[in-house]
């Protein structure tokens, strides 16, 4: 058995589900942590994806749609966005 082989018997469509929904976690909704919340302009967006992509807590989808239950205010997604169509907004203009 090399150190690539597992005896783990999960289709590669189940991880993907499951690594894009965001869940309880311990810690619980954690969106109460955050002291800024991203905020998508639709007319700048080009729906690049790299939003999705490089959240660390999975909480865009695919339809840009952010879950703020759980996400953090790391600014990721801003930072990564090549239009900068996403704006990092301080949670107290809410």
């Amino acid at each position: 058995m090399s150190a690539f082989d597992t005896d783990i018997d999960v289709e590669v469509e189940e991880l993907l589900v499951a690594a894009n929904v965001p869940t309880d976690a311990a810690a619980g909704k954690t969106g109460a942590w955050r002291s800024e919340r991203p905020v998508i302009d639709f007319e700048v967006c080009i729906e690049c994806g790299q939003c999705f992509t490089f959240c660390p807590d999975d909480v865009i989808d695919h339809d840009l749609d952010i879950e703020l239950d759980y996400c953090k205010g790391c600014g990721v997604c801003a930072n990564v966005c090549p239009v900068d169509a996403i704006e990092m907004v301080a949670e107290r203009s809410f």
